[in-house]
């Protein structure tokens, strides 16, 4: 009797470590989604869309671009690849070195940030949301939002950090939750903290605060059983921080591309009739509630891996990884988007209309729902090519793409709203991001001279029936109900979830059946995560 035990190809390995680490990030963030689709539904019961919600949605926009420029988008980016570089090469304790410096380095440089974003919100409100001079206060409560708000930057960029470093060591999990608190923590000071303010709208931005600070303070445990430590270190020169600040600087419009143009979008809604920040508020969230479960876990998911093969000079494996994830993309995203697009008003009316939030407001979300699903799918792409570009230790080529990307949302933007109002700049928003995702994928594919483009165009073209089917199901069952009038909530529910429930499924079952075998590998390699196969036979 002897025990054997079964090597998998590297290949396989690395496509089960990309499947499993999405896996333990998308349930983290379903979690975290359900509970930002509750905080959704609250601010939007009691606070409904108008004057404060407006307010508050674009001065919560500030900390959340810094966000995404310091924290998840370029620091994530530059920072990941270099050390797990240092990590790989030099071992266990350069990184500890590297973690240390990078930590004194980003303390003083946000502390830096958060006191002049105070003193400089004014201008910097002002700038975003100039259509609002038009309302007498609105500007002034903007500004006094944003003030409350603007240290969330500072915990939540040290929160990157500390999830970088997880996340090279193998740890998903704890990162992955995080948002579950900040929305927690908004939640509870809506319906605890705001009936005792004479501007209830403030408790929003206080939930904000509390939840960075629980986001900062949930992580360091595991920082710390991973062999990490807090100390300070000042030898700002040390080689690969330096490679870090200089991977970082460029990247810092290209990565956060997509809240740049956000940003634009809010700016040009504030000069639309009143409501409609707050309509493009709430029809991006449910637009982002895929878009987060899978699309930013699997880009998450892909950057170490794909650090980890340029690294070791894996070409082959990383342009393998780099397939493998596009054709997951494409799997979850166009179902997601079709589904978004026929869901639209049914989810609106059943989960917002109450309270504040009137019929008008379902349909004007929805409306502007309808024309951002389209771009998730390119979200997507970007999502994953970027990381691409990073892992090659290039952040100039996104830089590039992104000036024109802007322009693109401002031209179409300053067009479609005289038309579509609020709608037009959910579509131009969209378009730049088609144009994003072509550019990027175009110059990767020349970058990598034989990438395999003709797999992923054959996998999309397997999708089509299930598709198909999955729109006929859909359509049929929630054609039952008038979702624009009020009606019992349970029967409802039940309705909305065999829809999606029983088109999803038709969907996976007819792309099972005509071939698309990513889906039955990534199912497979996830099960086996589950019920881990015997390490061992007798033979």
């Amino acid at each position: 009797m002897h025990a054997r035990q079964t090597e998998q190809p590297t290949g396989y390995r690395e496509k089960s470590r990309i499947a499993r680490a999405t896996g333990i990030m998308a349930i983290a963030t379903l979690l975290s989604r359900f509970a930002g689709l509750v905080r959704d539904i609250v601010v939007g019961t009691v606070f409904g869309a108008g004057f404060a919600t407006d307010a508050f949605f674009v001065a919560f926009t500030i900390p959340n671009l810094l966000r995404r420029f310091f924290a998840e988008g370029s620091l994530t980016a530059a920072f990941v690849p270099t050390f797990t570089d240092v990590y790989q090469h030099d071992g266990v304790d350069a990184a500890r070195k590297m973690a240390r410096i990078c930590w004194t380095l980003l303390l003083c440089v946000m502390v830096c940030v958060t006191v002049l974003g105070v003193l400089a919100s004014p201008w910097i409100v002002q700038l975003i949301g100039y259509g609002f001079a038009d309302t007498a206060g609105k500007l002034a409560l903007t500004d006094l939002l944003n003030r409350i708000m603007f240290p969330y930057i500072f915990f939540v960029s040290l929160l990157a950090l500390f999830a970088g470093i997880l996340n090279v060591c193998g740890h998903f999990l704890m990162p992955a939750l995080s948002p579950l608190l900040l929305n927690l923590a908004m939640i509870a000071c809506a319906l605890v903290l705001a009936p005792q303010l004479d501007q209830p709208i403030l408790a929003l931005a206080v939930g904000v605060v509390v939840g960075g600070v629980v986001q900062l303070v949930m992580q360091m445990p595991a920082i710390y059983r991973c062999g990490f430590d807090l100390r300070f270190d000042f030898y700002f020169r040390h080689p690969a921080v330096t490679r870090v600040a200089r991977l970082m600087l460029p990247g810092l419009a290209g990565v956060a591309i997509y809240q740049i143009n956000v940003v634009v979008t809010r700016l040009l809604a504030s000069f639309l009739p009143e409501g409609s920040v707050s309509w493009l508020y709430y029809g991006q969230r449910l637009f982002e509630f895929p878009q987060g479960i899978f699309v930013v876990s699997l880009a998450q998911a892909v950057l170490p891996t794909m650090s980890r093969q340029q690294a070791v000079d894996d070409l082959q494996g990383f342009q393998e990884s780099l397939r493998f994830a596009l054709v997951l993309i494409a799997i979850i995203t166009l179902p997601a988007s079709i589904g978004l697009i026929l869901c639209s008003d049914a989810v609106y009316s059943l989960f917002f209309m109450r309270g504040a939030f009137t019929a008008f407001d379902v349909s004007q979300s929805a409306a502007a729902l309808i024309w951002y699903a389209p771009g998730l799918l390119f979200v997507g792409i970007s999502r994953v090519t970027a990381p691409a570009f990073y892992a090659l230790k290039d952040t100039r080529t996104p830089v590039k793409i992104s000036f024109w990307t802007l322009l693109i949302n401002v031209a179409a933007g300053l067009l479609l709203m005289q038309v579509m109002g609020h709608a037009g700049l959910a579509l131009a928003l969209t378009l730049a991001t088609v144009f994003n995702a072509v550019v990027l994928i175009w110059l990767l594919g020349l970058r990598l001279n034989q990438f395999d483009f003709a797999s992923i165009g054959h996998a999309l073209l397997r999708l089509t029936p299930g598709l198909f089917c999955m729109v006929l199901v859909v359509k049929f069952l929630l054609g039952f109900v008038n979702w624009m009038e009020p009606g019992d909530f349970w029967p409802r529910l039940g309705l909305l979830t065999a829809a999606i429930g029983l088109g999803g499924g038709s969907y996976g079952l007819l792309s099972l059946l005509c071939g698309v075998h990513e889906v039955r590998q990534a199912w497979r390699m996830l099960l086996q995560k589950v019920v881990p196969p015997s390490r061992g036979t007798n033979a």
